[in-house]
C-alpha cells in the first residue's frame, strides 16, 4: 500500500498527478497542490493562521467524505496541530 502524500503547505492529499501544482519548468511539484503552487512559487502569501481559517471552509466537504466527523472547533485544534509540521510552515 502506497503512503499518503500531503501538500506540504495546506495539507490536501495528493491523490493524483491532477492535483499537484507545478514547478517552474512546468512539472508536477511532488509537495505542494494546484492550489498552493503554481510555476514554482505559491499562489498566495498567506499566514499559517489564514490558512488553517481556508481549510475550515471545506470542512463540511470533509466531514461528508470521513468516518471521523469534526465541529469547527474540533477541526481548528487538529489543524493546528497538523499545518506546523508541514514544510511550508517550518
Amino acid at each position: 500500500m502506497q503512503e499518503m502524500i500531503y501538500c506540504q503547505s495546506c495539507g490536501m492529499a495528493l491523490t493524483s498527478e491532477g492535483v499537484k501544482g507545478t514547478e517552474k519548468d512546468g512539472t508536477k511539484s511532488q509537495e505542494y497542490c494546484s492550489y498552493c503552487y503554481k510555476d514554482g512559487a505559491f499562489a498566495q502569501d498567506i499566514t499559517m493562521e489564514e490558512m488553517i481559517e481556508i481549510n475550515l471552509k471545506y470542512l463540511d466537504e470533509w466531514n461528508k467524505d470521513s468516518n471521523e466527523k469534526f465541529t469547527v472547533e474540533e477541526a481548528r485544534g487538529k489543524l493546528k496541530e497538523f499545518i506546523p509540521k508541514l514544510k511550508r510552515w517550518q
